[in-house]
């Protein structure tokens, strides 16, 4: 697997979030094997940079569209560790140029449709990312449950599913399968993660706390379930402000994702 280290914070609020990539990275020496006892071996994995200045939007984004496309190609499968939730919107601006019917599968308990300026900030990037073209229709949103009103007529505007935590709550399994057919009918996938997509309880150090949420076992079940389709092409982990984290909490269930899909 290709891990790809991206410290970038967009705005002063997530600067913290810019020194996730290299302590995830090194916990991941911490770990032995998978929950289904396969060994996990830390060489194996391939770590690489993109190096970006962050006081440099516009440089920035430009960067990680251009390196991004080339790991795509380069790898069956890139994992990009943030820095904010805004990086998607120059990964996945070069995943659509690598699939030709690409999907997002967000788990996010906000959204991010707030409207943009030309380079938009973690709560703006799905607009932005759709301003500029992404088809809506192939995004599959998890978890939302903070959704402001004007987010939500976007949010329907443009017929992006929203898959529900009540919905979720009632039958996690049969929503799973759900979500694998329409990943399976895909190019390839892309799964973006922002730890508030958890209760606060399973991930203290997300960069936006909201209750509810899944359980660190219900994202590890979606994700290892996802992991046995062969157009898996890739995700981010981000929004991670480890100096909120207890024990370590987050920090090792960052670990943990990455080790469930390296199988």
């Amino acid at each position: 697997m290709q891990i790809v280290k991206v410290g970038f914070n967009s705005c002063e609020k997530s600067e913290n979030c810019s020194a996730s990539p290299e302590k995830i990275v090194r916990v991941l020496k911490n770990f032995n094997s998978s929950e289904n006892g396969v060994v996990f071996d830390f060489h194996s994995l391939s770590v690489d940079d993109i190096l970006v200045n962050s006081k440099n939007l516009s440089e920035s984004f430009k960067l990680i569209e251009q390196e991004s496309e080339k790991f795509f190609y380069k790898n069956k499968k890139t994992f990009f560790l943030g820095g904010d939730h805004s990086i998607s919107f120059p990964i996945l601006k070069s995943f659509q140029k690598v699939e030709y019917n690409p999907l997002v599968i967000l788990f996010d308990a906000l959204g991010d449709f707030s409207e943009s300026g030309e380079f938009p900030d973690y709560n703006e990037w799905v607009h932005a990312l759709i301003s500029q073209g992404f088809n809506p229709r192939n995004i599959l949103l998890i978890s939302g449950r903070n959704i402001p009103q004007k987010e939500l007529e976007f949010l329907k505007k443009h017929e992006i599913v929203w898959i529900k935590m009540d919905v979720l709550r009632e039958d996690i399994e049969g929503v799973c399968d759900l979500v694998m057919e329409r990943a399976r009918k895909s190019s390839g996938f892309y799964v973006s993660i922002d730890f508030n997509c958890l209760d606060s309880c399973f991930a203290p150090a997300g960069l936006e706390l909201e209750p509810g949420g899944l359980s660190s076992g219900d994202l590890i079940y979606f994700l290892k379930r996802l992991n046995l389709l062969h157009n898996f092409r890739g995700g981010d982990l981000v929004n991670l402000n480890l100096k909120k984290d207890f024990n370590d909490i987050t920090l090792k269930l960052a670990g943990r994702l990455i080790v469930e899909m390296n199988n």
